[in-house]
């Protein structure tokens, strides 16, 4: 299932994991969801390891990807996905995911690069052979200073953050709009400032 393009949100499947600070990028396809025209819900297709909806955003034919690999082995489903079409171009993927280095409350739109220390986003790069993808970094430090990384990241987002996450989620969807109707650097110019500060 390729289609114009493919949006990717990062997470760890399970209940447990829902609404913790690793599952930003589940929590914001699930959010990009309630847009998708025709109406229609996340499906398991276990060729890809992958919950999928398909559909138009702004018009534009897109499919939303939550893998249920586990964070550390998202590469996975691209891996499958690249199997059944060997001519998937990286630059049509947007991968949306929580990032240690921004503060809760500030979104960046980036082209390519490194991991920056994130499993999930090795683990794609090494999946697609290619580093060249889009990436929509949700902030998430703030919190809980002096705690391990592991029990942060997996940790629930707290009561006094949860306005933020959901100005967070608004913005973020918003901005990928933008970035199918208008393009990278428009979406760019709009979506990396700060949302809200956190309080």
């Amino acid at each position: 299932m390729v289609n114009h393009l493919l949006i990717i949100g990062l997470g760890n499947p399970g209940l447990e994991y829902m609404e913790t600070r690793h599952n930003f990028g589940f929590m914001c396809l699930d959010s990009l969801q309630k847009k998708i025209v025709p109406p229609s819900s996340f499906k398991y297709e276990n060729d890809y390891q992958a919950e999928i909806v398909g559909g138009k955003l702004a018009g534009v034919s897109v499919g939303l990807i939550k893998p249920q690999t586990f964070m550390n082995l998202s590469g996975r489903t691209v891996q499958a996905l690249l199997a059944d079409h060997p001519a998937l171009d990286p630059q049509k993927i947007v991968v949306v995911h929580d990032d240690l280095d921004l503060p809760l409350g500030r979104i960046k739109l980036k082209n390519g690069g490194g991991s920056g220390g994130h499993n999930g986003i090795s683990s794609l790069i090494e999946g697609l052979g290619s580093p060249d993808f889009l990436r929509l970094r949700l902030g998430i430090s703030g919190a809980i200073r002096g705690a391990d990384t592991v029990d942060y990241v997996l940790s629930p987002f707290l009561e006094s953050e949860k306005k933020v996450v959901l100005e967070v989620l608004e913005k973020s969807v918003t901005g990928l709009l933008l970035l199918l109707t208008s393009g990278v650097t428009v979406a760019m110019n709009q979506i990396n400032r700060r949302v809200v500060e956190s309080t």
